[in-house]
């Protein structure tokens, strides 16, 4: 037998304290009702061992991420145990499958590596995951040839493994994944190691585990985030066809039509720019999370290639609203350092939603202003406002206010997210006004020339 195992909470067989196990099992009962190791083995930890477990408490404690905890944890525990290689791996797939996520070692190459995964039922790795084993392979050679189907065995015995231990990772008594030591030499564990082992296993489960399912948790986002801008940019070309056929065919250009049906195709043109719109700001959002959204600032004549440009895009909505629509600009339009078509999309939301939001035959004002060395921009609008207590869901993701009155007009807490992220990467302010029932004014300020700007990709 290869083999050497420690079931918990099973009966206690005396064991010989430091003698090095080769073929025979052992059933060693150390953890307390709470799964925590009992007293009595940690009083037989030496004031040096102690010295070094606290220590591992603190580097856990202190450490940012799962890397950086393995790290930490890989330095000391080379000062209590022969390890040459420290392995982290997962349950995952409802603890049907065991995946290896974190490899550290004083050699290389690694030939067992990050993603390698196996099934759980009817492996050695059941038994110590189910009943909270301790395992160890005294020689990793032999017990490759008695398992040939073993894949890991093969490739640590490539890289010069000879011995493995093996200790599970819980977290309020639930299993979450294993914590295996490995070491060039033959026989390189004991029972004292194993106790050990599980010692520091005990201080290692939670922050492991937390910063694991951070990693995964991020690792889903960006994943979501790539499929959402792949989605977005697949159906934003489509819907602009249909927008652009449908208001062609309400045109009359493919012939006469009558009121009735050109009623039904400019409803059709409406969902599908709600849809294209919907698609356009996804695809913003998308970029920002993924850090795909690149600065690019440099300086632009700010009425030629922001102003007019955002003017002209939201000039069907101004005409089909009947909103009174007022500029006040400056006389002389001062070059701005910044990305125009961010800029852009930022003033098309603002005057957007201020033709959404106001009140139908309402007014709509645009102010642009220059103050030392910054450049302000507001849309002012007739409407409805926000109450004050609302103005805090402003600028956050997914957050959309429901004003009474207002309900038949969507929204989907994308635009204003974008906008901050925008002028957040410009190194500028933004910031929402409301008279409740009677107005609200939409403001951005960033620095005329780019001197306090976010060079590089979006955070």
């Amino acid at each position: 037998m290869v083999w050497a195992r420690w079931r918990f909470h099973a009966r206690h067989t005396p064991a010989r304290r430091g003698a090095v196990i080769n073929e025979t099992i052992l059933y060693l009962d150390v953890v307390d009702a709470h799964g925590g190791l009992k007293p009595e083995f940690l009083a037989s930890f030496t004031s040096g061992e102690r010295e070094v477990l606290d220590r591992i408490n603190r580097t856990v404690a202190d450490g940012n991420s799962l890397q950086e905890v393995i790290g930490a944890y890989f330095d000391e525990v080379r000062t209590l145990l022969p390890c040459n290689r420290l392995d982290v791996a997962f349950l995952e797939e409802g603890d049907e499958r065991l995946v290896l996520q974190y490899s550290i070692a004083d050699y290389e190459p690694l030939h067992l590596q990050r993603g390698y995964a196996s099934d759980i039922a009817g492996s050695p790795v059941e038994k110590i995951v189910h009943e909270r084993c301790a395992s160890i392979i005294h020689d990793m050679a032999r017990y490759a040839e008695e398992n040939p189907v073993s894949a890991s065995a093969r490739l640590l015995l490539q890289e010069g493994i000879r011995s493995s231990m093996t200790c599970p990772l819980s977290v309020e008594n639930r299993p979450v994944g294993l914590i295996l030591c490995r070491s060039s030499r033959v026989n390189a564990f004991d029972e004292r190691s194993v106790l050990l082992h599980f010692a520091v296993a005990e201080r290692l489960s939670q922050a492991v585990e937390k910063a694991y399912r951070l990693d995964q948790l991020d690792s889903v986002l960006q994943n979501y985030m790539e499929m959402l801008s792949f989605v977005s940019h697949e159906i934003k070309s489509p819907l602009a066809s249909i927008i652009t056929l449908g208001k062609t065919l309400a045109s009359g250009y493919f012939g006469a039509i009558d009121e009735r049906h050109r009623d039904i195709v400019t409803r059709i043109v409406q969902k599908a720019e709600y849809l294209h719109n919907l698609s356009v700001e996804y695809l913003n959002l998308a970029r920002f999370e993924s850090g795909q959204m690149e600065l690019k600032a440099y300086p632009v004549q700010f009425f030629d290639e922001v102003i007019s440009p955002a003017i002209e895009i939201i000039a069907p909505q101004l005409f089909e609203s009947h909103v009174e629509f007022f500029r006040d600009l400056p006389h002389e339009m001062e070059p701005v350092t910044c990305n125009p078509e961010l800029m852009k999309i930022v003033l098309v939301n603002f005057l957007s939603n201020g033709i959404k939001y106001g009140r139908p035959r309402g007014t709509l004002k645009l102010t642009v202003r220059y103050l030392n060395r910054r450049v302000r921009f507001s849309v002012w609008n007739e409407g409805a406002g926000f109450p004050p207590e609302d103005r805090v869901k402003l600028f956050k993701k997914f957050s959309t206010l429901n004003i009474p009155g207002r309900e038949r007009i969507k929204g989907h807490g994308v635009g204003l997210y974008v906008c901050w992220k925008i002028v957040h990467l410009h190194g500028g302010h933004i910031w929402a006004d409301s008279e409740y029932g009677a107005w609200a004014e939409f403001t951005v300020e960033i620095p005329q020339f780019g001197d306090m700007c976010i060079i590089g990709k979006a955070d």
